[in-house]
């Protein structure tokens, strides 16, 4: 079985660290009760010798995948590295210790509170892209074929939530430019170099003044996008969802619609798509 290095030590412990992620999204993102984006990338690495296909991944290069979830501030909160290149289809995401404690909820995470001043009672989730599968405490688009204005304006509200773990993997892997090209390791350093990495990144943003510095070249704003050398993962599940993750999705998507909690700039943001 494939070893793989997990680091969960920034992961919050009471509910109140996670009120306080969950307040930093809305602050920055306009996404209430987020407690973190997810997603996974592709570390390139020179083929191993006598691997056969098992690091060849479905975008044709060798590698290894990381997996993160990340709070506003484009810390990880949890990091999983290690799988097969060629794991896809739920594979990665599925069989993480992550998907487990979410799904059972054994980090918790607050249960349902209202939305600020409304009269919705929402779940508190984590943020995916198309990648992921749906489920009531993780939030991924709608599928973009015939998509109404409201279902648009929910697929922007969540991108903006989302694009800090692109941002973050974005700035890791412009300082650390080893993550930019194939690693010329064996697959077992190679993890080693990527967590490594993702502590150092930590690291350098506990403290204001070596932060801005590490970022200096990086435009970090949830409006821009920061550009990576990895690949996304492909995706991980079909598109069949349970009845309450959708309706879950949905109560999200009415709530950005309604005078509570739609922000002025959306639906000229949506008209520019």
């Amino acid at each position: 079985m494939v070893r793989r290095y997990i680091c969960n030590a920034q992961m919050p412990k009471t509910e109140d660290r996670w009120h306080q992620i969950a307040t930093e999204f809305e602050e920055k993102c306009n996404f209430p009760h987020c407690v973190g984006a997810l997603d996974g990338k592709h570390i390139s690495i020179l083929p191993p010798p006598n691997s056969g296909s098992q690091y060849f991944n479905y975008k044709h290069f060798f590698s290894i995948v990381l997996l993160a979830l990340v709070d506003a501030n484009y810390r990880f909160l949890y990091v999983d590295t290690g799988c097969y290149g060629r794991m896809s289809d739920g594979g990665v995401y599925n069989n993480s210790s992550l998907a487990e404690a979410l799904a059972v909820n054994s980090l918790n995470i607050p249960k349902p509170e209202l939305i600020n001043a409304s009269d919705i009672k929402m779940p508190f989730v984590v943020v995916s892209d198309d990648a992921f599968p749906l489920k009531p405490y993780l939030m991924k688009p709608y599928s973009h074929r015939q998509l109404t204005k409201e279902k648009q304006i929910f697929n922007y509200r969540l991108s903006r939530a989302r694009r800090v773990v692109e941002q973050a993997f974005g700035i890791m892997s412009q300082r650390f430019r080893v993550l930019g090209r194939p690693m010329p390791l064996a697959p077992e350093k190679a993890k080693l170099v990527v967590m490594t990495t993702c502590c150092l990144h930590n690291f350098l943003l506990r403290d204001r003044q070596a932060a801005e510095i590490y970022m200096t070249h990086n435009p970090v704003v949830c409006e821009s996008e920061t550009g990576t050398d990895m690949a996304s993962m492909s995706q991980q599940g079909g598109n069949r969802y349970a009845a309450d993750a959708g309706a879950t999705r949905d109560k999200f998507c009415e709530y950005f619609n309604s005078a509570e909690g739609a922000v002025s700039w959306q639906d000229s943001k949506i008209a520019q798509l």
